[in-house]
């Protein structure tokens, strides 16, 4: 086997926006032939150990757990427990060997990170949001590089090599056609309106969306996709059940806890409903599709409502926040857009703007090139 083949350790957890990202670089690494092995790194019981699984990488299990934001008790157990995780971390470095460590963020990617530069070995990381995490501004200064999706997170990162490449996400959403798109859902062409509150679900936004249906079907006679979250499936099919019994009778309407390539129904739409994770919003933006932004309003650093006013800014989405939210509002949201095409073309386009079509591709290189 040639020695020159590069090691690589992957981590970043917790939620989709730190994992997927992560995902798609380790996709693009297993494709170049330099590639000897990569490993992913995150807490065996969170969701980045199943994703990681499927996509068929070997998985290093360190169990951490987010860090309490008062300095209580709580505070010093955690202590303990990320000091006992980067020790694992440093086991695994010693082990295997990486030329290289990638972060993407999350509490989950502060061990391996840690370890890393105590081990001496180069690590990167990217940050998605307009204001990056803790732990990213945390391990900043050591990395060779900081890769970014916000030129407003610059401000944030100390480090003298920042790239903003945006977020890494699927080939998919740049190859998918709306045409293709709608006919993997059986849509027909009336306007579509997506809602999605990213990985997790949020039930606040199906309770609204749900009062809202018969309206969007009957009135508006518009197709619509919910991604209710896995946990809030049935509670929001027990719901519709009772609010528009008939939504059964109608083709007009698909339910789904997850859809597992989003570029199908996002590509399929011509308007979201969506959370304000940037995750969401870079595939938002692959996918030319106007918003609405409705921010989780307890996101660490209220981050989400950063990265919507960036966007609502810009021209490319509407921001509505959670806690005004509410039926009337929406309906006249939705309503003004839908019916509006020359106005959501011109959100389309200020979209388009924040597309990184290459960002995988431009990440991985990078990463390659600090590899020892």
């Amino acid at each position: 086997m040639n020695k020159d083949k590069k090691v690589y350790f992957i981590t970043g957890g917790g939620t989709g926006g730190h994992i997927y990202p992560a995902i798609a670089v380790a996709k693009q690494l297993r494709e170049d032939k330099n590639t000897k092995k990569i490993y992913y790194v995150g807490n065996p019981n969170k969701l980045e150990a199943s994703i990681a699984k499927d996509e068929g990488f070997e998985f290093l299990p360190i169990n951490i757990s987010s860090m309490p934001r008062k300095f209580n008790f709580d505070f010093l157990k955690w202590g303990f427990q990320l000091d006992a995780a980067t020790w694992k971390a440093l086991f695994y470095i010693y082990k295997y060997k990486p030329n290289a460590v990638f972060g993407t963020g999350g509490y989950v990617s502060a061990p391996a990170i840690i370890g890393a530069w105590l081990s001496n070995t180069p690590y990167m990381i990217h940050d998605s949001d307009a204001h990056p995490g803790i732990v990213s501004r945390y391990v900043s200064h050591g990395a060779k590089c900081v890769s970014i999706a916000f030129e407003d997170a610059k401000k944030f990162i100390t480090n003298n090599n920042i790239k903003v490449f945006g977020n890494p996400i699927k080939a998919e959403f740049f190859s998918t056609t709306k045409e293709v798109a709608k006919k993997e859902l059986n849509l027909g062409k009336e306007p579509t309106l997506v809602i999605m509150g990213g990985s997790q679900g949020a039930m606040n936004i199906n309770h609204t969306v749900i009062s809202c249906l018969q309206y969007f079907v009957e009135k508006l006679k518009i197709n619509i996709i919910l991604q209710t979250g896995k946990k809030n499936y049935d509670a929001t099919l027990d719901l519709l059940e009772k609010t528009y019994p008939e939504y059964k009778k109608t083709k007009k309407i698909i339910i789904a806890p997850y859809f597992s390539n989003m570029a199908i129904p996002l590509k399929a739409s011509d308007l979201a409903i969506s959370r304000a994770g940037s995750l969401s919003l870079s595939e938002l933006a692959a996918s030319e599709l106007p918003a609405i932004l409705i921010p989780f309003p307890y996101a660490a650093a209220d981050h989400q409502r950063k990265n919507a006013k960036c966007y609502e800014e810009a021209g490319a989405a509407l921001y509505i926040d959670d806690n005004e939210l509410n039926q009337d509002i929406l309906l006249k949201s939705v309503e003004n857009l839908i019916t509006n095409p020359q106005m959501l073309k011109c959100m389309s386009n200020a979209m388009k703007n924040f597309s990184k079509p290459n960002a995988t591709i431009e990440i991985t290189e990078k990463l390659k090139e600090i590899a020892s």
